[in-house]
């Protein structure tokens, strides 16, 4: 008697246990996102695609996602218990609840999905795959826009690699996240394909579209860049355990440990001195010996200190408020410019529906009442300093918006603290991130994080210098130069997504359609 053939295997499996081979599948697809980079795990997309061919009905199909979609997430998020367990600050005991609520939330999204593609009665998996693409799309739109969680995008895992990474320049992270899951689907056809056309269409369309992405990486990375700019700058790394970070008896100790490591002697000085996300612990407007020692500073260099700082000031109502924002100090000790946070993080920054869950006892990690955004994305001029895009930790994560849209930005700034994530996924997810943003917008990337990664990249998002996760010390060096022109992928990098996501959904349709009439 013959084994079955492995299509065979794989249905047989999801008939006898659709949920666990879903959660496995979802697990597995997971593993493709950094650090770990396991491309082949994206072939759990085709399990999905199977389960939601041959679920019988709308509700198991359903259920068959919703599986998917708490395996993919409870791997690719499971750093997030980390963050609530970094203070011992009564929120520690929520950790896993919270985690797994979260993970929850973003899993009913996937069952979604399957359950309008059954609702619309797609059953050929060609047709499923397309789908799914589409609909996986659209709610990472949804994820960003409505519910300010943008992480994780199918994208990204194309940060593998140098070369891979270059092709957000040209189709921007939302389109390519919707192609990425369509041939991951699509591969599944190479074992369960009901024809040799169909197997051949499974195992071709994942190594063309691997050629393409690296054919085109090593094209672009042999394009010369513009010379570097004449700024010196220093990002200091102070690596600041999390649960060190607002001990009210080691605030002067870590301010001053972010001063010595300014005031290393460097080989050339820098004019400019870059400090991560909350650095600073005082209030910078109301602190006039904290604005001193930074302006002593920032007179050696003949420049400034940007620095993270809450700002903390009162409604007109008299109701006290914080931002978490961006400061920049002169040499007379003058905040020059500050910079609110736009896109604060939920459960970390500002907690969503504040009147239920704060109910239940759900708090925000990081705020000891809710943060407020600022007003809006900015660019920052400063004399003799070329023009830079800040951005705060998680704003980094939005495609298509990592400036203010006015084309002056010559680079992009992201201080952010990622001590909250220990020795996780998080940051090195977080990392891969920002250089997607630097390669879309064809602008250098400075990253100053307090435990690290910080890296200095070029216009491509090639990592030029880097402190490691947990490493102290600084970064000297050159700002890199931007390309002359804003890439594709920037310029059109929603306006491409859309195009898919339409794209998609009616072959997608058409696909469904011929199998129909070809069946009558």
């Amino acid at each position: 008697m013959t084994d079955p053939a492995p299509g065979n295997r794989i249905e047989a499996i999801l008939l006898r246990h659709p949920l666990l081979a879903c959660l496995l599948a979802g697990a597995a697809a997971a593993l493709a996102l950094p650090p770990w980079h396991v491309l082949p795990g994206l072939l759990g997309f085709g399990v999905l695609v199977l389960a939601i061919a041959r679920a019988a009905g709308v509700f198991r199909a359903g259920l068959a996602g919703l599986a998917f979609g708490l395996g993919f997430h409870l791997v690719g998020l499971y750093w997030v218990a980390i963050a609530f367990s970094a203070e011992a600050a009564g929120v520690a005991v929520l950790a896993l609840p919270a985690t797994f609520l979260l993970c929850l939330t973003c899993a009913l999204f996937v069952a979604a999905y399957a359950m309008i593609l059954r609702v619309l009665r797609i059953r050929r998996p060609l047709a499923v795959a397309l789908g799914l693409a589409a609909w996986w799309g659209f709610g990472e739109w949804l994820r960003g826009a409505l519910f300010g969680f943008p992480w994780n995008p199918a994208a990204i895992v194309w940060s593998f690699s140098e070369a891979s990474l270059q092709i957000v320049a040209l189709t921007g992270s939302p389109a390519l996240s919707v192609v990425t899951v369509a041939v991951a689907g699509v591969a599944v056809l190479a074992v369960t394909g009901p024809g040799r056309r169909a197997r051949l269409m499974g195992l071709a369309v994942p190594l063309l579209l691997t050629g393409i992405v690296l054919a085109h990486g090593v094209w672009r990375l042999s394009q010369p860049l513009p010379p570097p700019t004449e700024l010196e700058l220093r990002v200091v790394q102070a690596a600041i355990p999390q649960d060190r970070k607002w001990d009210p008896q080691r605030l002067r100790e870590n301010f001053l440990t972010h001063i010595e490591l300014a005031e290393e002697p460097a080989p050339v000085q820098p004019r400019l001195i870059i400090w991560p996300e909350s650095a600073v612990p005082f209030s910078l407007e109301r602190d006039e010996v904290a604005r001193t020692y930074l302006a002593r500073i920032a007179q050696k260099a003949g420049g400034f200190v940007v620095t993270g700082s809450n700002h903390h000031a009162e409604d007109a109502d008299g109701r006290p408020f914080a931002n978490n924002s961006i400061y920049v100090i002169d040499p007379d000790a003058a905040v020059t410019a500050r910079y609110d946070k736009v896109d604060l993080v939920p459960f970390g920054e500002y907690l969503p529906l504040r009147g239920l869950l704060g109910a239940l006892g759900l708090k925000a990690v990081a705020a000891r009442g809710d943060f407020r955004p600022g007003p809006g994305r900015t660019t920052q001029e400063l004399p003799g300093i070329p023009p830079f895009s800040p951005l705060i930790c998680y704003e980094v994560a939005y495609p298509s918006a990592a400036t203010d849209g006015s084309g002056r930005a010559q680079w992009l700034l992201n201080v952010t603290n990622d001590a909250w994530f220990g020795r996780s996924a998080g940051p090195w997810q977080h990392l891969a991130l920002a250089r997607m943003r630097s390669v879309e917008e064809g602008l250098p990337l400075v990253r100053a994080a307090n435990t690290g990664v910080s890296v200095v990249t070029d216009a491509y998002g090639r990592i030029l210098a880097e402190l490691g996760l947990g490493e102290r010390g600084v970064i000297d060096g050159k700002l890199p130069a931007s390309l002359p022109e804003r890439p594709a992928g920037g310029q059109l990098g929603s306006l491409w997504g859309w195009i898919a996501i339409v794209l998609f959904a009616v072959a997608c349709l058409f696909v469904e359609f011929r199998s129909q009439q070809d069946t009558v």
